[in-house]
């Protein structure tokens, strides 16, 4: 834990690009509270509406009722900005289409700052990583560089952007940096997840408040009275 380092401060805008509506409340919202609250602007684009992942409701009802609990949950955390690019939740595949779609979400909004899940097999601890995640993380990374090359994709809208200086990933088990975030942080973090009752409740969960709060605190690294996020983060 001490040998990690602080993630840079010297930014002004971040794109979080995940799978799934939910994605982000686990660890990233912390950060991302901690980021607006300082005034840093920050975007979420997703992949997916999440439309598979509620089993007791259709796709075609799972998906918009998601994609409701997802615009709640982002102004529980200071952000305004959020895209769903309607690939298939669950069969979302790394390629040229998923890497055409990040590069224009980046080339949009023009971060210096790209954030990412986890996109390896598994998670520290060692559960299984989703295949979304995987294949959407690879893309993340892929897609920054696509976004500041003209000719990968010369059709693609927008003027090119070479600007991301720092893609930082969530939940990596070998992470390089960590946010500092206070006790406001975990609570808005706590907050935004409890927006996806829906969907937590379709998992199962009886206790949503109890779930959501120590989920969150999963998200963080604590050392008495301060706390800190992780990520690994690729330059």
């Amino acid at each position: 834990m001490t040998t990690l380092e602080q993630f840079p401060d010297d930014w002004s805008r971040a794109l979080v690009l995940m799978a799934h509506p939910d994605d982000p409340e686990y660890g990233t919202a912390i950060a991302v509270n901690a980021w607006t609250r300082s005034g840093k602007e920050v975007s979420y684009v997703l992949a997916t509406s999440g439309e598979a992942g509620i089993e007791s409701l259709p796709p075609a009802q799972a998906g918009p009722a998601r994609e409701i609990e997802q615009r709640r949950a982002i102004a529980r955390v200071g952000v305004r900005d959020l895209e769903f690019l309607g690939f298939p939740d669950g069969r979302t595949e790394y390629g040229l289409a998923l890497r055409e779609a990040f590069a224009g979400a980046i080339r949009r909004y023009r971060p210096e700052v790209v954030v990412t899940l986890n996109f390896g097999l598994a998670f520290a601890g060692g559960s299984r990583n989703q295949a979304d995640h995987r294949a959407v993380g690879l893309a993340a990374l892929d897609a920054v560089a696509d976004a500041g090359n003209s000719w990968i994709f010369p059709g693609l809208a927008g003027e090119p952007w070479a600007g991301v200086r720092h893609i930082a990933v969530c939940a990596d088990s070998d992470p390089t940096h960590t946010v500092e975030v206070t006790d406001g942080d975990l609570d808005a973090a706590t907050a935004a997840l409890l927006e996806h009752r829906q969907y937590l409740e379709g998992l199962g969960v009886s206790d949503v408040e109890a779930h959501a709060r120590a989920q969150v605190e999963r998200g963080v690294l604590s050392d008495g009275a301060a706390h800190r996020v992780s990520f690994r983060v690729y330059q």
